[in-house]
C-alpha cells in the first residue's frame, strides 16, 4: 500500500471518545499493559476502548498460548485471569512479531508465572537489544538467556513450585519503562522488596495500574536518580475495569498536522496526558505552537485532556536531557514539524532513537533529507534547518511511526509525499489516513501493483 498526500488544505474538527470511527486509538501503552496484567489477576477485566491493531496482536495471541481465555466485543477487550500461578507453559515459542513491548513485558510476566517459554519475533525484532531486560532477571534469579548477541530469542526456564525469585536493588543505565516494567512484574513473585533505579524518570504507567489491582508500590527521587519500589503481593491481583484514553503518541502526529498546515484548528479530546508521555507539548510550546489543552480530569487512573492546536509559525529549538525520555516515541512527529521552524532545531541525547523499531535517527535524517530537507545526523540525534520540502517518495523502514511522520510533511510540502510500503502504519494507528481525509487532508490510499 502506498499512502499519497498533498499539500494545501487545512486541517480542521474535533475527534471525540463518543464517534466510535473518528476518534484517537486507545492508548498503546496502556493496552498492552491491561491485557496482559488481568491476565495475571484472578478473575476477569473489561478494558473498554482497546487498541486493536497489529502491535497488540502478539500479546493477545501469547496470552492464548498460556491458557489464558479473552474475547472482543466492539472495541472491549474481555479477560478471565488465571492469577500468578494459573499459566501453562506454551507449546510452541512465543512470537511477539514487531512488538519489544510485547516481548519484555511478556518476560517478565512469564518469570513472575514460572513456567518455560521461548520468546521470538520479526527480523526487525531479533535485531533488538534483549541484555537490558536478562541480565536484572538473572540477578533476581530466573533461568534466562538470550542470543549470543544479547538480542532475541529469548529463552526462560521455569522454577519449581514454592521457589520465590529474589529481592533485589538493581541499578539500570537507560531508563526505560518497558525494562523497569519487565522488572516489576518479575518483581510480583519474589521474596522480598525490589527496587529499580534509574538515571531520569521513565513513563509511570505501570506503577498507576498494578496500585489500582492492589499492589503496594512506590516512586521517590534518590539525588538525580528515580527509584521505584515494589512490595510483591500477598494477595492476587484484582482485574481491571477501565476505559483507556486516546494515545498520547497517536494524537502527536494529528498535533503536528494541525500546527504544520495553514488553516488548522483541530480539538481532540479524550486523551492521556501522563506527564511521563507529554514532553512533545512542553517542545512545541517552547517553539511557539498555539495549543490549549482543557477539560482535565483523571480516567483509569490516568490524566486525560481535551487538545486544541492550531496552525502556528514555530521556531527552532534545542532537545535534550530529560525531556528527551518524555517524548522519545514523538520524534519522527517532532521533526517533521521541526522541518517548518524557523532557524535550527538541534535534538541530542536521544541514542535511544537508534534502537526502535528502525534506526530512528538515521532512517529519519535519510528521508528528510530525500524531501529536500537540510539536516545533520549526529551520534545521538540530529539538527534541521528550516526547508520548504520538495515532496516526492520515501521509504518507512517498516517503522510505523516513521511512515506516519513522512506522510504529514506531504501536508506543506511543494508537491505530494508519497510513502511506500504504508501499511507499516496499521501497527499502531490503522484509521490514520481515514481520519486526515476527514478533518480535510488530500490523502490517497494506494494499493502498491507488488500487493496481492
Amino acid at each position: 500500500m502506498n499512502l499519497v498526500v498533498l499539500p494545501g488544505k487545512g486541517i480542521n474538527g474535533r475527534l471525540s471518545p463518543d464517534q466510535p470511527v473518528l476518534r484517537v486509538p486507545g492508548d498503546k501503552s496502556l493496552s498492552h499493559r491491561a491485557a496482559l496484567f488481568a491476565a495475571m489477576a484472578e478473575g476477569e477485566s473489561r478494558i473498554d476502548h482497546f487498541l486493536i491493531s497489529g502491535v497488540t496482536k502478539p500479546m493477545l495471541d501469547s496470552l492464548t498460548a498460556v491458557g489464558v481465555p479473552w474475547r472482543i466485543e466492539e472495541d472491549t477487550l474481555i479477560v478471565n485471569g488465571r492469577g500468578l500461578k494459573g499459566w501453562k507453559p506454551p507449546v510452541y515459542p512465543l512470537h511477539c512479531g514487531n512488538s519489544a513491548t510485547t516481548m519484555r513485558l511478556l518476560a517478565g510476566a512469564l518469570a513472575a508465572e514460572g513456567i518455560s517459554a521461548t520468546l521470538t519475533g520479526s527480523p526487525g525484532l531479533l535485531r533488538r537489544p534483549m541484555n537490558r531486560i536478562v541480565q536484572p532477571l538473572r540477578q533476581m534469579g530466573v533461568a534466562i538467556r538470550a542470543a549470543p548477541s544479547g538480542t532475541a530469542p529469548i529463552e526462560i526456564s521455569g522454577r519449581p513450585a514454592g521457589n520465590s525469585l529474589y529481592a533485589a536493588r538493581i541499578e539500570l543505565s537507560v531508563a526505560s519503562a518497558q525494562v523497569k516494567t519487565c522488572l516489576l512484574l518479575a518483581a510480583l513473585a519474589a521474596d522480598g522488596i525490589v527496587e529499580i533505579s534509574e538515571p531520569a524518570l521513565s513513563r509511570d504507567h505501570t506503577e498507576r495500574m498494578l496500585s489500582s489491582q492492589g499492589v503496594e508500590i512506590t516512586s521517590y527521587e534518590e539525588g538525580a536518580r528515580f527509584v521505584t519500589r515494589l512490595v510483591p503481593p500477598a494477595h492476587p491481583l484484582t482485574p481491571i475495569q477501565i476505559a483507556l484514553p486516546g494515545d498520547f503518541s497517536s494524537a502527536a502526529f494529528l498535533i503536528t498536522a494541525a500546527l504544520i498546515t495553514p488553516g488548522s484548528d483541530l480539538t481532540l479530546e479524550g486523551i492521556g496526558l501522563n506527564p511521563t508521555r507529554t514532553g512533545l507539548l512542553d517542545a512545541y510550546l517552547e517553539m511557539g505552537a498555539d495549543i490549549q489543552v482543557f477539560n482535565r480530569r483523571v480516567q483509569a487512573g490516568e490524566p486525560v485532556g481535551d487538545i486544541r492546536v492550531r496552525h502556528s509559525p514555530l521556531h527552532g529549538t534545542q532537545v535534550h536531557g530529560p525531556l528527551v525520555v518524555r517524548m522519545i516515541d514523538e520524534f519522527p512527529a517532532f521533526a517533521a514539524a521541526a522541518l517548518f521552524a524557523s532557524g535550527e532545531t538541534c535534538v541530542s541525547s536521544a541514542e535511544e532513537l537508534r534502537t526502535k523499531e528502525s534506526d530512528r535517527i538515521a532512517c529519519l535524517c535519510q528521508e528528510l533529507t530525500r524531501l529536500g530537507a537540510e539536516v545533520t545526523e549526529l551520534p545521538d540525534g540530529f539538527i534541521l534547518r528550516r526547508a520548504t520540502p520538495l515532496g516526492g517518495q520515501v521509504d518507512p523502514h517498516g517503522d510505523h511511526r516513521l511512515a506516519m511522520s513522512l506522510a504529514l510533511v506531504g501536508l506543506a510540502a511543494r508537491s505530494a509525499v508519497h510513502v511506500q510500503q504504508a501499511e507499516i502504519i496499521q501497527e499502531s494507528f490503522p484509521e490514520f489516513p481515514q481520519i486526515l481525509r476527514a478533518l480535510g487532508a488530500d490523502v490517497l490510499v494506494e494499493e502498491s501493483k507488488y500487493d496481492g
